[in-house]
């Protein structure tokens, strides 16, 4: 029984992060398109290069964050049920 709650734990933990980690980058490219539509469509931004610039940074830095908690979360349930199968996925995202 103490494996099986373990399991249970980890998988939970490991759902909940890797959730946290898709509403990072549901947000971040929400927040983008929100930025980009304002400044294209909506209104006029005086300096549009600085802002799509700008945009781009924002979007890149929710995706990293995202992708930095999807890691996390690998790790996590890599720790406490290893195979090389999920080492083998780990080290891809890494190296992405």
């Amino acid at each position: 029984m103490g494996m099986a709650l373990l399991d249970w734990v980890v998988s939970a933990i490991y759902l909940s992060i890797s959730a946290l980690g898709a509403l990072v980058v549901i947000w971040g490219v929400l927040e983008a398109m929100i930025r980009f539509l304002r400044g294209k469509v909506w209104t006029r931004v005086p300096d549009q290069i600085r802002e799509s610039e700008a945009v781009r940074q924002q979007l890149g830095a929710h995706l990293l964050l995202g992708l930095e908690i999807f890691i996390a979360a690998d790790i996590i349930s890599s720790v406490v049920s290893p195979s090389w199968d999920k080492v083998g996925i780990l080290a891809a995202i890494v190296a992405i």
